[in-house]
C-alpha cells in the first residue's frame, strides 16, 4: 500500500496495512503497524518512534502533506512532512490516561467510597479467582471420587473454596499494590491502580489486608480443623511473592506455589488423612505439580503483555528471559501439567472417563491456546489468559465432576443387596 501523493485513507488501520509509505517533495514518512513505529525523515532530522498498540493512536489528517497526529502514553503530538509540526490539526481522540469510575459491571453499582477497594480486590476481573479456585476444585473432585463422598458435602466444600479464593485473591493483590507501590506508576497497564493513582492511602491498604485475611480465616475455620495445618502456611507466600520479581527471572513459579495450594486441601477437607493415606498423599503431589505447572504456563502468557515496560523498571519475569522461545516454553509446561495430571488419576485408580474427559481436553484446549495466541498483541494476550481459566479449568473440571458421577453411581449400585426369595418355613405337624 505505497502511493507518492498521500494516503488513500485517513484511518490506517481500518485498512488492515502493515506499513504505509509516503513520498512528498523531499521528506519521507512512513507509519509501520506490523512493527509499530513511526518513522520520519528529512534532510535534516531523523526520528523514530516505538509504541505500544493499546497506547498509540495515529491518525492521517492530510493526504496532501502527509501530516498525522499520534497519541503515546497520553501525550497527542502532531507530525508533519513539513519542517513544522501543526498544531492547527485537531488532535485524535485520547487513550485514557486519568481515572474514569466504571460505568458497568459490578462494581459501577458500588457506592464511590467503596470502589477502589473493590479495585484492589480485582472485583472487577476475576480471571485471577478463578485460576486460585481451580485447584482446589480440581482437589475437591478427585477427593470426592477417591472417598465415594455424598454430593451435598462436595458442593458445600466447594462453594467455601470458592468463597475462599475469592477473598484470598483479594488479599493477594492488596499486597502486591502495596509491594509494589513504587513500580505501578511506572508501568502503563497499572499506573492507574488505586494505590498508584493515590485513591488508597498504604495504611489503608494495608488495613483492608488485615481485614480480609481474617475474613479468609473465617472461611478456613468452617473446614475440618486439619486444614488449618495445610492452609495457614500459604500466608508466607502469599507475602512474599511479589519479591520474587525482583531476584528472580522465574517469579511465575513462585506464584504457581501459591496458586496451586489449594490442591492440597480438597482431601483434608473431605476427611482424608494425607499423613497416613500414602495413595492419597501422591494424588495430591501430582496434582499440585501439575497445577503449579498450569500457572507458570498461563502467567507466562500475561506477563507478555508488560514485557517492554517491565525491561525499563527493571521487574524481571519468565517471558523477559525466554521471549524468544516462548511458545516451546509454553508447550513443555503444557506436558508437564498433562502428565502429572494423569499420574494424579493412575493414583486414585481413576477410570477412562478421566483421562479423555480430562487429560484430553486440557491437552486440546492448551494446544488451541497456544497456537493461537499472539505473543506480540496485549490484545491477544490478555483474551486468552482471561478465557484460558474457563477453557483449560473448566474443561478439567468437567471430567473429574463426570468420573465423580460414574464412582458414585456405581458405589450406589454395589451397595444395593440382592433380593432374597422369601422362607417357606415347613408347616409343624404334631403327632
Amino acid at each position: 500500500m505505497a502511493c507518492s501523493a498521500g494516503i488513500p485513507h485517513p484511518y490506517i488501520s481500518r485498512l488492515g496495512a502493515r506499513t504505509t509509505h509516503a513520498n512528498v517533495r523531499r521528506y519521507r514518512l512512513r507509519v509501520s503497524l506490523y512493527s509499530r513505529s513511526i518513522y520520519i525523515s528529512t534532510k535534516t532530522r531523523e526520528r523514530s518512534y516505538l509504541m505500544r498498540p493499546a497506547e498509540c493512536h495515529v491518525k492521517i489528517h492530510s493526504r496532501r502533506d502527509c501530516s498525522i497526529s499520534v497519541w503515546y502514553l497520553g501525550q497527542a503530538k502532531v507530525y508533519s512532512t513539513h519542517s513544522k509540526e501543526r498544531p492547527d490539526a485537531p488532535p485524535p481522540k485520547a487513550p485514557l490516561t486519568t481515572y474514569q469510575r466504571p460505568t458497568s459491571g459490578f462494581i459501577s453499582y458500588l457506592p464511590g467510597s467503596w470502589i477502589p477497594y473493590a479495585e484492589l480486590m480485582r472485583l472487577d476481573k476475576p480471571a485471577g479467582t478463578y485460576y486460585l479456585f481451580f485447584p482446589c476444585l480440581f482437589s475437591t473432585l478427585m477427593a470426592a471420587s477417591y472417598t465415594a463422598a455424598a454430593p451435598l458435602p462436595v458442593l458445600t466444600t466447594s462453594l467455601c473454596f470458592f468463597a475462599g479464593a475469592l477473598i484470598m485473591r483479594g488479599a493477594g493483590c492488596t499486597i502486591n499494590d502495596l509491594w509494589d507501590r513504587d513500580l505501578d506508576p511506572r508501568v502503563a497497564r497499572t499506573r492507574l491502580r488505586p494505590i498508584a493513582r493515590g485513591a488508597v492511602t498504604p495504611f489503608k491498604a494495608l488495613t483492608f489486608t488485615g481485614f480480609q485475611l481474617l475474613a479468609g480465616l473465617g472461611v478456613l475455620l468452617q473446614f475440618p480443623p486439619s486444614c488449618l495445618y495445610y492452609g495457614i502456611p500459604s500466608l508466607l507466600l502469599v507475602a512474599t511473592y511479589p519479591l520474587a520479581k525482583r531476584v528472580t527471572h522465574y517469579p511465575q513459579f513462585v506464584l504457581g506455589l501459591t496458586f496451586s495450594w489449594g490442591a492440597m486441601m480438597g482431601f483434608p477437607a473431605l476427611g482424608v488423612d494425607l499423613t497416613t493415606d500414602t495413595t492419597a498423599l501422591q494424588a495430591v503431589a501430582s496434582l499440585y505439580a501439575s497445577c503449579v505447572s498450569w500457572t507458570v504456563l498461563y502467567d507466562m502468557i500475561y506477563g507478555h503483555m508488560d514485557i517492554k515496560d517491565d525491561v525499563k523498571v527493571g521487574i524481571k519475569s519468565i517471558a523477559i528471559r525466554h521471549k524468544n522461545e516462548t511458545k516451546l516454553v509454553l508447550s513443555g509446561l503444557a506436558v508437564v501439567q498433562i502428565a502429572c495430571l494423569a499420574v494424579a488419576g493412575i493414583s486414585i485408580g481413576a477410570s477412562p472417563v478421566f483421562f479423555v474427559g480430562s487429560c484430553g481436553s486440557a491437552a486440546a484446549t492448551l494446544g488451541i491456546m497456544i497456537w493461537k495466541v499472539r505473543l506480540s498483541s496485549v490484545h491477544s494476550c490478555l483474551w486468552w489468559f482471561t478465557n484460558g481459566a474457563l477453557f483449560t479449568g473448566g474443561a478439567i473440571a468437567t471430567g473429574m465432576f463426570a468420573e465423580y458421577m460414574l464412582t458414585a453411581r456405581s458405589q450406589d449400585t454395589a451397595l444395593v443387596a440382592p433380593e432374597e426369595d422369601p422362607v417357606i418355613a415347613a408347616p409343624i405337624v404334631d403327632r
